[in-house]
This record gives structure tokens, sequence and C-alpha cells, in this order.
């Protein structure tokens, strides 16, 4: 994960929270009392954020204490504790609420990958995610996906060109499209084409895309549709697929499974974050 980037996006995500002050925060503590913040789990799941809480609590408290009880990738359990950090109790609980929230929603994305590349376990199949994320954390969001196990999808729509069915109807042809594409952009940009018929399937072959893509299409017609794509060429399979139904096309032969539920419909997991203000003895 980009540290410069991910300390940007924490930066903005306070100055929004806590605005100029923290009125409660700065009205019922000093800088001189301490405290410690413990995040608790109250369901299983997949851990994503070891950077965020690090980051986030030293941006407000270059002086806090960060004990982190799992790494990300590892499996918790309900009631496990996760992180424990001690501090300024005033920057604690200024911090508190923009971390969780990022931690919650980056584990549930985590653990939802998870469950993707179990389901398609034992095949060549890997999940990926897609574009589908929310605006200002996709950093974040494709980076939990790792942690779950699963692969990226580009980035944006700058690392890699996607050809789809808008681009081919403005372009002329899936022939036009990938030829304008193979002509403008360098030997490391892989051009991906969207099919929908076994026409485009061997159109997207014949014009030398990189990666095809079977839209939409049932189990039953992908398979069908594999046979002709050349071994070299990634294939993937992407539309309307989701954990639900991930299993009828396990055994579809396609490279990557591209799931946009992995980021775009997840539940935040239930994490708590208990505090205790330390005695002096105990500092």
């Amino acid at each position: 994960m980009n540290k410069l980037k991910l300390k940007q996006l924490l930066e903005q995500f306070f100055i929004e929270d806590i605005g100029d002050r923290d009125v409660t925060s700065d009205l019922l503590f000093t800088e001189q009392e301490q405290g410690t913040l413990t995040f608790i789990a109250k369901e299983g799941g997949v851990f994503s954020g070891c950077d965020v809480i690090q980051s986030g609590f030293f941006l407000l408290d270059e002086k806090a204490s960060v004990q982190l009880f799992v790494k990300d990738g590892d499996s918790f359990y309900a009631g496990g504790e996760l992180a424990r950090i001690t501090g300024d109790m005033a920057a604690l609980l200024k911090a508190e609420r923009v971390v969780l929230n990022l931690v919650q929603r980056m584990s549930a994305i985590a653990t939802q990958a998870q469950k993707a590349v179990q389901i398609l376990d034992g095949t060549k199949t890997k999940p990926c995610d897609t574009r589908k994320t929310t605006p200002g954390l996709r950093m974040l969001e494709k980076y939990a996906v790792r942690c779950g196990g699963a692969s990226n999808h580009r980035y944006g729509l700058y690392d890699s060109v996607m050809i789809k069915d808008n681009h081919i109807s403005f372009a002329g042809s899936i022939s036009k499209a990938v030829m304008l594409a193979k002509s403008k952009v360098g030997l490391a940009v892989k051009i991906e084409v969207e099919t929908e018929s076994a026409e485009q399937v061997r159109e997207a072959v014949e014009a030398g895309a990189d990666i095809i893509m079977f839209d939409n299409r049932t189990p039953e017609q992908i398979k069908q549709l594999i046979p002709l794509v050349p071994v070299p060429i990634i294939t993937e399979a992407s539309g309307g697929i989701n954990l639900e139904n991930l299993s009828l096309y396990r055994d579809c032969g396609v490279d990557y499974i591209s799931l946009g539920s992995l980021t775009h419909s997840v539940k935040a997991l239930d994490i708590s974050a208990k505090v205790k203000m330390l005695m002096l003895q105990e500092r």
C-alpha cells in the first residue's frame, strides 16, 4: 500500500470529521491524560487495515503506542482483540471513528474475497475485483481484496485498455477498436475486449486481444466459447456473478471471474472500540 497516499487520505478524512477541533474531547481531556483504545471483534472475519491503524493514530499522536494482535489477511473470531493503542486520550477519541470505519469496511471486503477464493478452490479460476469501489477508497478496498487472497483487476481507466460495447459501436467493429488501441499504446499495456457471442470472440482473437471477457454469459455459454480462445490469451467472466451463484461458474475454465460485489455491496464487519483512561501508576 502506498504509505504517502494513505497519509493524505487519512488527513482528508480527519479534517472532514474533526474540522477545527473535537469540541467534546478537547473540553474533557488535557494532553497529559493518557488512555488505551482496544479494537474488539464482535464477529469473525478476515482482517485488513494494519497500516490504517498505525498511520491513523500516529497522525494525531506521534507518541502513540500501537499493538497489533493480527496481521493483514489473518482470520479472527468474535471476542478477539485485534489491536490496542495507548496514547493521548483526546487523540485516541478523535481518531477512533475514522480508523474504525475503514478497518470495518476493509475487513468486510477481505472476508468476502476469501469466501470467493474458497468457492473456486481446486480450479484454475481466480476471483478478482472491479472498478465498482467507493470513491476515494479504491486503494484501500483493492488492498483489502488482496488481503482476502483474491486478485485485483485494473485500478482505473489509466492502466489498461478495456474495449466495451459502446467503444465497439463508436469504432465500428472490434477489429478497428483493437487496431486503434494497439497503434497508440505501449507494448506493456494489455488490451481486453468484452464479448457476447462466438462471432465477437473470434474477431477479438483475430484482432490480437490480450484478454477476452465473456460478458453476462451463462456457465453453459462460457463453456461453449472457451474452446475458441487460444491458450496464451487470458479469459475472464463477468456480469451478474456474485457469491451466491459463483459456484455455478467453477468449472467454466476461465482464468478470472470478476465480482463487483466484493467491494460495492459489502456490509461492514462488527468491530467495537473500547477506551480506558490510564491512572498515573499504569503509565
